[in-house]
């Protein structure tokens, strides 16, 4: 007598539905952090400076962990010892300057 194996389709039964979402979660696509050239870095030099001399509102672009996210608010400080700018916002908002990608100023 000869016996069949059904192989990795008998351990599909055994995955609850609560599993398979998880995995589902854990295997979303991750995205790389968008290289800036020099250009692009001296101009969000010059609008963060623009926004913390006047104190005008602005809309920044970060990076953290394979997403893009979008912040507004005013400049409330640039720690360029320590690398990272706060914005005074309603969650007083903190990113670094390294993962910054783009400042735009709101007139």
């Amino acid at each position: 007598m000869r016996v069949q194996d059904r192989g990795t389709m008998k351990w599909v039964s055994l995955m609850l539905p609560e599993h398979v979402a998880l995995l589902e979660d854990a295997l979303v696509e991750y995205n790389d952090k968008p290289i800036l050239d020099e250009q692009q870095m001296i101009e969000i030099d010059r609008s963060l400076k623009l926004a913390l001399e006047e104190q005008m509102e602005l809309k920044m672009s970060y990076y953290q962990s394979g997403e893009t996210h979008i912040v507004y608010g005013k400049l409330m400080k640039i720690d360029q010892w320590n690398g990272y700018i706060m914005l005074r916002n309603e969650d007083g908002t903190t990113v670094s300057l390294q993962d910054i990608i783009d400042v735009e100023i709101i007139f």
